[in-house]
């Protein structure tokens, strides 16, 4: 006997109900169209090596304070400082640093020639000296280095200083003749010294002669200097 047949209640009407359904379902999004294939450009292609400098230098790590180079170390100078030529000039047994030493070119005058220096106030002469038996004469208020001590308070501790130096000169015909001269120096002194009523120059050796006057500062101490004419000269007249 063959099975009974089951029961359906299944009809076309409600197949297509049951599709319409699917469709409207609010579960399901509904369907979108793909975009338009984009239009091919007729431009060139990008060079490759261009790219690749491109994306290797975007992708490069930014330097840090830490990636920098280290501070360049401060080098050992050896330049001179003034300490050991300090120390070296320095008068045994004192503080006090000497502010000039003779130049090589310094020399004794030759004794035809015995310069003397006198000393004057107004019109009294106060002393003489002998400056052709030393080749350098320091003045100042500096009585333990002073070879000559002024006393006036507008001098400098070491004002100034009479050297006698060996000096090639050319005459008006360009011929050399040496000799020694006697120069005065002032040593940056705070008042000057005065040659002939003129201000000398710090730190230059300025050539004196015969009859020429110096001054110290505001004092009113002149010195002349002179120097006696040679054998030769007295015999002639």
């Amino acid at each position: 006997m063959s099975p009974a047949p089951r029961n359906r209640s299944y009809s076309h009407k409600n197949h297509k109900r049951s599709r319409h359904s699917l469709s409207l379902s609010p579960s399901t999004p509904p369907r979108t169209r793909s975009p338009p294939p984009s239009k091919r450009s007729c431009r060139p292609l990008p060079s490759q090596k261009d790219a690749y400098t491109s994306t290797s230098t975007s992708h490069a790590p930014k330097k840090t304070t830490s990636s920098l180079p280290p501070p360049e170390k401060q080098k050992p100078n050896y330049a001179p400082t003034g300490l050991l030529a300090a120390e070296t000039n320095t008068v045994a047994n004192t503080s006090i640093v000497l502010k000039y030493h003779e130049p090589p070119d310094s020399r004794l005058p030759p004794p035809s020639q015995p310069y003397l220096l006198y000393i004057f106030k107004a019109d009294a002469l106060l002393s003489t000296l002998p400056l052709h038996e030393r080749s350098c004469w320091l003045f100042g208020r500096e009585k333990v280095v002073a070879d000559v001590p002024i006393e006036h308070p507008s001098c400098s501790k070491q004002h100034a200083v009479l050297q006698f130096r060996f000096v090639v000169k050319k005459d008006e015909w360009g011929e050399k003749k040496a000799g020694v001269g006697l120069y005065v120096l002032d040593l940056d002194s705070s008042n000057g010294s005065w040659l002939n009523g003129e201000r000398v120059e710090g730190r230059r050796y300025v050539e004196v002669r015969h009859k020429d006057v110096l001054r110290w500062g505001s004092s009113e101490r002149e010195y002349v200097v002179l120097v006696p004419p040679k054998e030769k000269e007295k015999e002639g007249k």
